[in-house]
């Protein structure tokens, strides 16, 4: 028996240009992009589409706004009657995954999100931190580089995205110290990730308590298809749980090679990446999803026009 999986990307995958077609003519589209620049007092729909890039890059106006975007194709996909048996997001994608999965409203994924964003746009400007991918290394060699560092409080690992990429979280300067002992030792590549600050870290924890205590007002529900978390890479049910997750992924790892073990391990054989970029689509592909499984790039609505139906 087919299963499929929509995979919702985060911070990294925005491109300037990225949901055009949906600001174009699709209303309700419009109804959720008008109450994010109502929340975030921006024209949202002028930075997505003209930029520039370093204000596009700020957590407080990139996360309601690709939430917007992803909610905004997933509604068309929807509307195709494409269904699907799980449904997991990349860090700030775990907040559209909220919304896609019935727990709570795609109104109330737009206020998190950009709620989130602004508390990580504080944490940034007052520190001088970033994140780093890290290719072609064993996680096992990265823990032991860190270990070599004795610096838990300026640099940590952040996400096992797949078995030759993970991510480093921390001050810029010991970032840079790490890619130059990779670099020098030949062991792999290492490349910045485009955010504007230290996600996934210990930097993170007053904006993780902050939020935790403004989302006790938001109403959570049980969810009406598997949700997959990242701080866990297991399916969540319970509201209170999914909710103290969702505030935790702040300060703590992604795990999302095992998230993605856990739906090929399930059956999955078709996956939609629903949003900007091609970044979960190429993940899949290294955690193991090959030529037998089908991937779709939901990010412009031709997108959804090629999706084949059975």
């Amino acid at each position: 028996m087919r299963k499929s999986a929509f995979l919702f990307p985060g911070q990294g995958s925005q491109e300037i240009g990225m949901g055009y077609d949906l600001f174009k003519d699709d209303a309700y589209f419009r109804s959720l992009i008008s109450l994010a620049d109502e929340i975030t007092g921006e024209n949202l729909e002028k930075i997505c589409l003209q930029g520039p890039d370093r204000v596009l890059m700020q957590a407080g106006i990139l996360q309601p706004a690709l939430v917007c975007i992803c909610l905004g194709y997933l509604r068309r996909l929807s509307e195709r009657g494409v269904t699907a048996d799980f449904i997991l997001g990349h860090s700030l994608g775990e907040i559209t995954s909220l919304a896609a999965s019935g727990v709570v409203s795609d109104e109330d994924a737009i206020r998190i999100a950009a709620k989130r964003g602004e508390l990580m746009d504080q944490v940034a400007s007052g520190c001088n931190g970033g994140m780093l991918a890290v290719m072609f290394v064993p996680l096992g060699d990265v823990e032991q580089l860190l270990r070599e560092f004795e610096a838990p409080e300026k640099i940590v690992f952040a996400n096992d995205n797949a078995p030759d990429q993970v991510v480093l979280s921390g001050d810029l300067e010991y970032l840079d110290k790490f890619a130059s002992v990779i670099s020098e030792r030949k062991l792999g590549k290492c490349k910045k990730v485009p955010v504007v600050g230290p996600w996934h870290s210990p930097f993170m924890s007053k904006a993780r308590c902050e939020f935790e205590e403004w989302a006790e007002s938001i109403a959570f529900k049980k969810p009406g298809i598997s949700l997959i978390l990242n701080a866990t890479s297991k399916t969540e049910t319970h509201p209170a749980t999914i909710k103290h997750l969702v505030s935790w992924q702040l300060t703590s790892p992604v795990f999302w090679r095992k998230s993605m073990d856990l739906i090929r391990e399930s059956g999955v054989d078709t996956i939609y990446e629903i949003g900007p970029g091609r970044v979960l689509s190429g993940l899949a592909r290294v955690n193991g999803f090959k030529k037998n499984t089908t991937i779709y790039n939901i990010n412009t609505l031709s997108g959804i026009d090629s999706v084949q139906l059975t």
